[in-house]
């Protein structure tokens, strides 16, 4: 029976001839500063989320790195990934909740109730992953192929889509600021090159957030920031934990995120394992134990579930590092962080505005990955079945079409996926005739 975790080697060569293998580690210095660079790139994701779910960012943060460093113990050390606030249960959370989006930083007022969802949604996944151990993947790639999980991550974008706008419609001033951020992020997509394109959500919110300053602050536009709260801070502080309340409702609500986050992190680790040209498959249902028992863990405190992180991904792609002890190194940096309540006191500066602008990129971008999903896969449209899978969930999402089981509403998110799986398996008994 071989080791748990692997048999770590220094690395020795040059990172422009191959890769830094998974197994392998780099001087200390070195280590750590790719590990702060991998919580500036999920930095701007994990914050924006939490935000959107009126959940404390900071205690995301924190999660995010005890989360990080859980997944990399039971994976062994053997899949390199970072583990961040999840955009797919920002649709289920609000409609679980009746959180308004606000866009304010408001905290939501029944986020026990998310979080016994969040931890219903863990449970399933990570039951889930013991199941891929013993069976392999094959099963959920007949159950979700690429037409559906296009469409439901397309839909997840789509589906939150007019809350976004309606934060900042009737104010002209927030409107542009928006546009304003919404420019400055995709400056940075088109024009920066290398590592700080990747950086894109968090260097535009940067710019952004200056620019706002020097037009409200400075030039007397629109309504200042104030940051009497972070000279109010305290430097060192716990983040405020919350407890869980088990609602069936909103488990029924929240649970089947777990079909979204299983697809998302397959797709993660094959991608990973073509850009290591390792063969990561053996280690892709611990990988999903891991992100269940982490998202499990972090509702358990009442922060959002958590997933690997594409940001971390397009990182590792460009420096060309996959050791593993940089994630590791990266969980601690984020834990330090959210040991900072000065730290929190900033991020709760960012105006409506600017997580407005950045909304419309973040969904805008999960909704085209979508569509990406469907063009690398080259799912066949002339084929009826396919066609009519797809379209009906992307309205079913996007009108959020809400059905109602009693006093249960099953929300736009969950009916259309559902949908998704429910009609893809029905037309498929075609093929078999």
């Amino acid at each position: 029976m071989s080791n748990w975790f692997p048999e770590w080697l220094p690395y020795k060569g040059s990172a422009d001839i191959r890769p830094i293998g998974t197994n392998e580690y780099l001087p200390a210095a070195q280590s750590a500063v790719l590990g702060i660079q991998h919580v500036f790139a999920m930095f701007g994701a994990t914050v924006l989320a939490p935000f959107l779910m009126g959940f404390d960012p900071n205690l995301a943060i924190f999660m995010s790195g005890i989360c990080t460093i859980l997944f990399f113990l039971i994976t062994g050390g053997r899949v390199p990934s970072y583990l961040g606030s999840s955009f797919a249960f920002i649709g289920v959370v609000i409609a679980a909740t009746g959180y308004a989006a606000s866009g304010s930083g408001a905290p939501n007022l029944n986020l026990p109730v998310a979080a016994g969802g969040i931890i219903a949604c863990g449970v399933i996944y990570a039951l889930f992953g013991f199941l891929v151990m013993a069976t392999g993947t094959r099963w959920i790639e007949k159950l979700m192929p690429p037409v559906v999980t296009g469409a439901v991550v397309m839909i997840i974008g789509l589906n939150l889509a007019p809350a976004t706008v309606r934060n900042v419609t009737g104010d002209n001033f927030n409107m542009w600021m928006s546009l304003v951020t919404v420019l400055s992020m995709g400056c940075v997509s088109v024009f920066a090159k290398g590592l700080l394109q990747r950086l894109l959500l968090l260097v535009g919110l940067l710019f952004a957030y200056l620019l706002y300053y020097l037009v409200s602050n400075v030039m007397g536009y629109g309504k200042p920031i104030d940051f009497a709260p972070i000279q109010q801070a305290a430097w060192f502080g716990l983040p405020k934990f919350h407890s869980p309340v088990f609602d069936f409702n909103a488990m029924l609500i929240i649970a089947p995120v777990a079909l979204i986050l299983l697809a998302e992190n397959l797709g993660h680790i094959k991608a990973v394992g073509a850009m290591t040209g390792e063969n990561l498959d053996p280690h892709i249902g611990k990988a999903f134990v891991a992100d269940g028992i982490a998202t499990t863990l972090s509702g358990g405190v009442g922060a959002p579930g958590m997933t690997t992180y594409g940001e971390n991904i397009g990182v590792m792609a460009v420096t060309r590092v996959y050791s593993t002890i940089v994630f590791a190194i990266a969980g601690v940096f984020a834990v330090l962080l959210g040991f900072s309540p000065k730290f929190g006191a900033i991020i709760h500066t960012i105006p409506t505005a600017i997580l407005t602008g950045a909304s419309i990129v973040v969904f805008g971008l999960i909704t085209i990955a979508g569509a990406k999903i469907w063009i690398e896969n080259k799912v066949d449209f002339s084929k009826n079945k396919n066609l009519m899978v797809a379209a009906v969930t992307v309205i079913l999402g996007t009108g959020d079409f809400a059905l109602q089981f009693g006093s249960f509403n099953l929300g736009g998110i969950g009916t259309a996926t559902f949908a998704a799986l429910i009609l893809n398996w029905f037309f498929s008994l075609k093929d078999k005739s």
